[in-house]
């Protein structure tokens, strides 16, 4: 298969924007890791027009893929966990092509997972588990168990993935094997709410008091980013958080952190005088 790719790589590979070119085979009936196709080719690039292009092709009753992606936009998907194959990718792929290295010093990376990187990826994940936390219990509240349950099983997700972040590793596909090793006791939490004989209602009940203590027991490393920047001003308007380059990546999330650490007092509101008659802005401060 990689002789009849040749042609399709090799152009690539000899321009000198290019960074790396990986290939992935599909290894079972069903690959998520290749869109289903029989192989994707990827290729690393500085500069592109576009971050992501791709192109499909047929061969011999074959299907394959060309995805053309900047390395800035591998950093993204890194980062924020939008594209979850990209960890299987960088380790587990075939390399036909590195220029100067850099897929070993991006594998480096990813081993050492450095430590500021680390404190970041774990406060977009607890704004994730706060805000799909607050989802369900509010359908929970208005008997919406389906709904809730839904929403419980993502804000756990997001929860496993912190505590793998959290032990110096990044989250893979098959992120609650790593979790089962890593943190036993959220893994248990999963499986009850899954596998329970229990009815829906009760287990999300239960669940709902064990995580109000894991999500208050996690709330000091979940938040040490946002309030690391915090740090660095006496009181904040939320625009300017907003607008602040290390929190770009919160988005919608961070206005639910902020007032989720409003209620706990970790954060205090100092209001400031509009001209509307009693209507003030809200500056945020550290307690």
């Amino acid at each position: 298969m990689e002789n009849i790719l040749r042609p399709i790589y090799q152009e690539r590979a000899s321009h000198p924007d290019t960074l790396a070119v990986l290939m992935m085979e599909k290894r079972n009936q069903t690959s998520p890791q290749t869109d289903n196709l029989d192989v994707a080719l990827f290729v690393i690039v500085k500069d592109a027009e576009h971050p992501l292009y791709v192109k499909h092709y047929e061969f011999n009753d074959q299907k394959a893929s060309l995805n053309i992606v900047t390395s800035e936009q591998v950093d993204e998907w890194l980062l924020l966990g939008t594209n979850r194959r990209m960890v299987d990718l960088i380790f587990n792929s075939k390399v036909l092509f590195d220029r100067n290295e850099f897929l070993l010093g991006l594998r480096d990376r990813l081993s050492t997972f450095p430590f500021g990187e680390r404190k970041l990826k774990i406060g977009l994940e607890f704004g994730k588990l706060i805000r799909r936390y607050l989802e369900g219990k509010a359908f929970f509240e208005s008997k919406q168990f389906l709904d809730a349950y839904n929403s419980i099983v993502h804000a756990l997700h997001h929860l496993a993935r912190l505590e793998v972040i959290d032990k110096g590793f990044y989250p893979e596909v098959t992120v609650w094997n790593q979790v089962k090793q890593i943190e036993p006791q959220v893994y248990k939490l999963y499986q009850e709410l899954v596998e329970s004989d229990e009815t829906l209602e009760k287990r999300l009940e239960l669940l709902f008091l064990a995580s109000d203590f894991l999500i208050h027991s996690k709330t000091e490393i979940g938040v040490s980013h946002l309030l690391k920047v915090m740090k660095g001003k006496d009181s904040w308007l939320f625009a300017e958080l907003l607008l602040h380059p290390e929190l770009k990546y919160y988005s919608v999330d961070l206005s639910v952190i902020l007032e989720f650490l409003v209620e706990r007092e970790i954060i205090k509101v100092k209001r400031i005088e509009t001209k509307g008659q009693d209507v003030y802005h809200r500056a945020y401060s550290i307690s």
